[in-house]
């Protein structure tokens, strides 16, 4: 199940319904943890008789590479050593329904021609033989790598990815959608109760905010099983900060600690900025330049000082970025003023 009423949630809601009645491939992009397989199976059965239909998914990183083939393809009786029967693969197992390749671009580069093939025709060989199969599918891929990049570097076909992105949905991270956290943590929370048999549990303010400023790496995988974790460790009715595993509370409390322009202390839940009003005032065009400086030096950081990459996460020009990084003095750290300019041509 699919949680949120984010705006970024609500968008990608609205392809899953253009997209479930056709029969276009889909190329769901996103980090690990952040539910590609969960996009894939309501695509599939938001569709007509769906139900009817078989969803076949296939982890194409957890198949070793030279069996992948035959896994995906099927192969005929004596096709290599221990094959000793004819088996059927994914595709064929799919016929009527819908494939979803997970991982898709730890696929090898030798198999991705096959692959490609398929997908083009719907059409295919097993391993070993020489009657062409045909299977009327929807092919759904999944990837939590740059399939750009994976393209320019030579570890993936660029005729296999256009063939795949045809529909792209993007699986935003947990850190860009913090409005679903609460609803997430109520929705597992509820959850895990009642499968583990647990009396109700609530998690007090003070833990919502620890949990609203953590940046979760692990997306929603990871607040999952740490509300898991909760249910399963918790003594009484109401979650405190001393439940919470201490990498959220070390993670938070150093925010707090590198950016105290005004001895904060308190993380407001509505802007999750961690700062209160102190009682002799503040200078706030001094906090929104030190707020402003901490925000860029985290993008830049994130990108890898590419100044590019930087500017997209913050919504903004490249040539604003770069004003506002001689405003602010920002400098890479440890990088030479030569090898600093050979980088910004090639972000150019």
């Amino acid at each position: 199940m699919i949680v949120g009423n984010s705006k970024a949630i609500q968008g990608v809601f609205d392809l899953i319904k253009k997209v479930a009645a056709t029969d276009s491939t889909v190329l769901i992009t996103g980090e690990s943890g952040t539910g590609k397989e969960l996009i894939a199976k309501a695509i599939h059965y938001s569709a007509p008789d769906a139900k009817e239909r078989p969803f076949i998914p296939v982890n194409c990183a957890a198949i070793p590479h030279e069996l992948l083939e035959s896994e995906l393809f099927g192969h005929e009786k004596g096709a290599f050593t221990h094959a000793i029967r004819t088996r059927i693969g994914r595709f064929e197992l799919a016929h009527n329904g819908s494939i979803f390749l997970d991982e898709i671009a730890e696929m090898p580069m030798s198999l991705q021609v096959k692959l490609l093939r398929a997908i083009q025709e719907r059409k295919f060989e097993r391993v070993g033989g020489t009657k062409t199969i045909s299977v009327d599918i929807r092919i759904l891929a999944a990837t939590n790598v740059n399939l750009e990049d994976a393209v320019r570097n030579g570890r993936f076909r660029e005729d296999l990815y256009y063939r795949l992105n045809v529909i792209p949905i993007h699986m935003p991270p947990l850190r860009e959608r913090t409005g679903d956290i609460p609803l997430l943590i109520d929705y597992f929370l509820k959850r895990f109760c009642e499968l583990k048999r647990h009396t109700p549990l609530e998690i007090d303010d003070n833990a919502m905010e620890y949990l609203l400023a953590y940046s979760w790496p692990g997306n929603v995988r990871e607040l999952e099983n740490i509300m898991e974790r909760l249910v399963i460790l918790s003594d009484g009715p109401v979650i405190t900060c001393d439940d919470l595993p201490e990498k959220i509370v070390r993670e938070v409390n150093g925010q707090r600690n590198s950016f105290n322009p005004v001895s904060a202390s308190v993380m407001n839940a509505d802007t999750r900025f961690p700062v209160i009003l102190p009682e002799d005032g503040v200078c706030l065009s001094e906090l929104m330049e030190q707020y402003e400086h901490h925000l860029i030096i985290q993008a830049l950081e994130r990108a890898g000082w590419v100044k590019n990459r930087a500017a997209k996460l913050l919504k903004m020009n490249r040539t604003t970025l770069v004003e506002k990084l001689k405003k602010l003095n920002i400098t890479e750290p440890n990088r030479e003023s030569e090898e600093e300019n050979v980088l910004q041509s090639f972000a150019n």
